[in-house]
């Protein structure tokens, strides 16, 4: 089994997420009291989050390059972000390792692909939905991302950092985050992506108005697959 290195923290709600689902892969795939080789570094969050809203960009990606080869250093065969936003410095983190990072968007634009699904409504945070890391490289891969409009951007951002990160679960919130998927729904989406890994804690992907792919259980099955090889993966539904 080779070990897996997470880059968490960005919130720990959703990087505990992580830890308990690629556990339980493990498990599942090979029984008895198996878990995971696994090593994780947490960061601290707010000071993550004051870089986002500077725009300082570069620093994050120094940040993040830098625990990226504390794990390749300490054994980590592969890398993974645990957040969909950190992703926008991915290609600098990546050149920080020689560790495989495993990234989250192609990893998802995969499943997408696998189910048949081309045209997601994306949830996520304002930098998610807003820069164009994310779009883009959906598709380079075949993906038409859609995203909220202004209002909807603004409501998911906000149950994401002032909710959810923050271990708070609204049932009204719930309610208004259907509402958005019911009209994109309407305006021609054929999927939903949970593209903050804090979503799965509110939204449950097999019970929405349009087929749901989670991007964190994505991200961590990914890993389990890298970790085990080929005789183990199993792919996604």
């Amino acid at each position: 089994m080779k070990t897996i290195g997470l880059i968490g923290g960005m919130s720990f709600e959703s990087t505990a997420v992580y830890y308990r689902m690629i556990n339980e892969m493990v498990r599942q795939r090979l029984g008895g009291l198996h878990s995971a080789e696994l090593l994780l570094h947490s960061v601290n969050f707010e000071e993550i989050v004051r870089l986002q809203k500077a725009g300082d960009w570069a620093a994050a990606a120094r940040r993040l390059g830098a625990v990226a080869a504390g794990l390749e250093t300490a054994g980590a065969g592969c890398v993974l972000i645990c957040t969909n936003t950190m992703h926008l410095v991915a290609d600098a983190v990546q050149g920080s390792t020689g560790a495989h990072l495993i990234h989250i968007i192609d990893e998802t634009a995969a499943a997408l692909k696998a189910a048949g699904k081309h045209r997601p409504l994306l949830l996520a945070t304002r930098y998610t939905m807003e820069h164009g890391f994310y779009a883009d490289r959906m598709a380079a891969l075949g993906i038409d991302v859609m995203v909220p409009d202004a209002d909807g951007r603004a409501l998911v951002h906000d149950v994401i950092f002032n909710e959810l990160c923050q271990g708070r679960i609204v049932a009204a919130s719930r309610e208004r985050l259907i509402a958005l998927i019911e009209r994109a729904k309407a305006a021609g989406a054929d999927s939903i992506i949970l593209g903050c890994t804090e979503i799965c804690l509110i939204l449950d992907p097999a019970d929405l108005p349009l087929p749901g792919f989670d991007s964190t259980a994505i991200h961590a099955r990914a890993a389990v697959d890298f970790a085990l090889g080929a005789d183990h993966a199993i792919k996604a539904a």
